[in-house]
């Protein structure tokens, strides 16, 4: 009696849960129809709404919810109505007729555990409409996160490309200043090279020697003259400019590959909240770190009381006790009440039977009955003699249960296994993070000075290039980083079964 009361009472608790977690989840769609349009909160709620996989998942979950009432019936009444083509004679009349009612009742309590049976299946049903929301949410914070990694990039590329045409215009200023310079030097390396070759002959031509003049001492010819002399230095400020205008093109490339990569992205995202592909999404520019703190302790109770996989396994489980006990009490009799009516149609009278003393005679005093219906109420009871199939079905229920427990077990570790690692991850990422931040700093602090170092002369155009490719290889790697820490997280979240905002 008191396990009885013990099961009756879980009973109550899981349909109490099951009415709670449909009502939780209807709240949870009315408290995000209030987020601001065009944010992660929205989009998350147009994916719940419109998602087809989810709205597969909650229409199986309220077919499953039709099943208790279904199961918790009695089953229908017998019912057997037989007519005579030539009505029978019995002793008091013709029977005419012959209807037969019939209600069976399953022992005390069996109704009771189908229920209960299909009250854990439909909510293990449940647990798999969850698992399939959350999974759900979890592509969407994925591909949220990459659209915001591609804007981001697609900015510190915007930013990068600003720094090269800056400095191409300081470069082509130097290149031409330069240009402009070299003219007073040309005329007095020119005098002074004429003012060296006019001493030389002197001297030459005061030793009486025969010697015939150098190449260098011939006077050039009129084409040779004409043709202008660039310095060196012009030469490779014109080659610094070009390399410039090189790495400017290829951020564009990047660009555009970026934004390509952006709408094949959106499409993806458009696809999770079954919309048309080329519905507007709007992304922020800038890609921030979600602040995370992991406790593993914590982290491990939540998996253990929320992860839709292991209360699948365990409403599994409940459901497989409950189809025990109701396959224990199927083994008992079953009772059958009902009721048996024959029409009956009176005989003709008999005048022979009066016996001349003016009474009635035996005969006579039996047709008193004659043409009356009768009623008579029927009770029957089933005997299930046969027993090795009742005890096949407890110990298949039993090695059910086992199961269960053991696949329960295994979840659980593979879980607890996706958690260290994710956290691995996490942490890997963080670091990660914070290096790249690190040298993103130090290369805009080098950038700047080598500027400031070219724009004085004291420093060459090559390594203000290398440094700058260096500053928007960091940059584009932190904000792939952030975009892996972020996604992290989301699938820590998931194993809790709850959302990032939470």
């Amino acid at each position: 009696m008191k396990h009885s009361r013990l099961t009756n009472t879980r009973t109550r608790l899981s349909f109490t849960r099951l009415l709670v977690n449909s009502f939780t989840y209807l709240f949870t769609m009315h408290l995000a129809a209030s987020a601001q349009t065009d944010s992660l909160p929205h989009y998350l709620k147009i994916a719940a709404e419109n998602n087809p996989g989810v709205k597969a998942g909650f229409l199986t979950y309220q077919a499953a919810l039709q099943k208790i009432p279904q199961a918790g019936a009695l089953q229908d009444p017998q019912l057997d109505v037989g007519f005579f083509l030539q009505p029978m004679e019995i002793i008091d009349g013709k029977q005419v007729a012959d209807i037969k009612l019939m209600q069976m009742f399953p022992w005390f309590g069996t109704k009771k555990a189908a229920r209960t049976e299909a009250q854990h299946m439909a909510q293990m049903t449940f647990e798999q409409f969850r698992e399939t929301r959350d999974k759900l949410f979890l592509d969407v914070y994925t591909q949220w996160f990459t659209l915001c990694r591609l804007q981001q990039q697609l900015v510190n590329s915007l930013e990068n490309k600003k720094l090269l045409v800056h400095l191409e215009e300081l470069a082509l200023r130097k290149f031409t200043a330069g240009n402009a310079a070299p003219a007073p030097s040309g005329e007095k390396q020119k005098a002074k090279s004429e003012g060296s070759s006019t001493a030389a002959n002197n001297n030459m031509s005061g030793m009486n020697m025969n010697i015939p003049p150098s190449p260098s001492a011939i006077s050039p010819s009129p084409q040779m003259s004409s043709m202008p002399q660039m310095p060196q230095g012009n030469m490779s400020g014109m080659s610094g400019v070009l390399q410039i205008r090189l790495e400017i093109a290829e951020i564009d490339n990047n660009m555009e590959n970026i934004r390509s990569e952006i709408q094949a992205g959106k499409a993806k995202f458009n696809a999770l909240l079954n919309r048309p592909a080329e519905s507007d999404v709007q992304v922020p520019d800038t890609l921030k770190q979600i602040p995370f703190l992991l406790d593993i302790s914590e982290a491990k109770t939540l998996i253990a009381a929320r992860n839709p996989m292991l209360g699948m396994i365990s409403e599994e489980e409940s459901a497989y006790r409950a189809k025990a006990e109701m396959d224990r009490k199927m083994s008992y009799p079953m009772f059958g009440i009902g009721l048996q009516y024959m029409l009956v149609n009176k005989k003709p009278a008999n005048p022979a039977a009066d016996d001349g003393m003016g009474g009635m005679s035996n005969t006579a005093a039996m047709n008193a009955m004659n043409g009356r219906d009768m009623i008579m109420p029927m009770l029957s009871i089933t005997v299930p003699v046969y027993r090795s199939k009742y005890r096949a079905q407890q110990r298949e229920n039993a090695f059910l249960q086992q199961a269960s427990r053991e696949k329960y077990m295994d979840t659980q570790n593979m879980l607890e296994a996706e958690l260290h690692r994710t956290k691995h991850q996490l942490d890997a990422a963080a670091r990660q993070i914070a290096l790249y931040r690190k040298q993103t700093e130090l290369a805009q602090t080098t950038f700047n000075l080598m500027i400031r170092e070219f724009a004085s002369g004291t420093n060459d155009l090559s390594n203000v290039i290398q440094v700058q490719r260096q500053l928007l290889d960091y940059e584009l790697k932190t904000a792939e980083a952030v975009a892996d820490y972020n996604t992290m997280v989301a699938n820590i979240q998931k194993l809790m079964s709850k959302r990032v905002d939470e």
